[in-house]
């Protein structure tokens, strides 16, 4: 079972919990196709970040990879150290960032991210709860669109529908914190440049331009990933889904 284990100051502004979503593909295509993504598109795991036969079996582009990682001591202070230095995020632009007020729901601003920014944002039906949120994300307020998804009962109804499926026991309680955390890496269709999109940062943190034939499973991306591995003293406890076709 995979979520996070917040900052304090994420602490603070949490207003609500849901039970951690489990890094399953299976669990995530079935709620982001029930919250309005085609039945084109869906999440599968990516096997290895460095071995071109594995990676072979995954179809192309990918549109999205949501990451999930151990939110150790280490890393929380390199985050803090480097959120202190980025100005908030002001939007709209091109890129829809959701911050994050919802305890242990990092697996589904991951999703968010994933399928409403990019190519994927294409293939979303226009009367989804999707496009409701891509609707609020029109404001130039942070606030103001962390709470219409706060307040949005449909999705919390789709999400309480697949939040203890899986294959790991989900808590009993949605306020215990477990010690993982998701975040998103998506290519921006306006600009080229990679972005990495976590709820619980500052803002969006762009990565540089890929080029016109890569996608988010280009070596660019995934040696950005190799990094973060090796940044925690290569970690085996890490593991990586792929938003691809179906």
């Amino acid at each position: 079972m995979s979520s996070e284990n917040p900052s304090s100051k994420q602490t603070q502004r949490v207003r609500k919990h849901f039970i951690p979503l489990e890094s399953n593909p299976e669990v995530f295509t079935e709620l982001v196709q029930k919250l309005g993504l085609s039945d084109s598109l869906c999440f599968q795991d990516v096997l290895s970040l460095d071995e071109p036969e594995l990676l072979a079996f995954l179809p192309r582009p990918a549109y999205a990879l949501i990451l999930v990682f151990p939110t150790t001591d280490k890393y929380k202070k390199r985050v803090e150290g480097e959120d202190v230095k980025l100005e908030d995020h002001q939007g709209p632009d091109d890129i829809v960032f959701f911050k994050q007020t919802i305890n242990n729901a990092c697996g589904l601003y991951a999703m968010l991210h994933a399928v409403c920014n990019g190519e994927a944002r294409a293939k979303i039906d226009g009367n989804s709860i999707l496009a409701k949120l891509l609707h609020a994300s029109t404001t130039s307020n942070t606030d103001e669109l962390a709470q219409a998804l706060e307040d949005s009962k449909e999705l919390e109804v789709a999400y309480a529908g697949v939040a203890r499926k899986g294959d790991t026991e989900a808590p009993d309680n949605a306020e215990d914190e477990v010690d993982y955390h998701y975040t998103a890496f998506v290519k921006s269709p306006k600009n080229s440049h990679l972005y990495q999109l976590d709820g619980d940062r500052k803002r969006p943190i762009d990565l540089g331009a890929l080029a016109a034939d890569e996608d988010v499973l280009s070596d660019t991306c995934l040696g950005i990933i190799r990094g973060m591995v090796a940044g925690e003293d290569d970690n085996l406890n890490f593991s990586l889904m792929a938003l691809v076709k179906e």
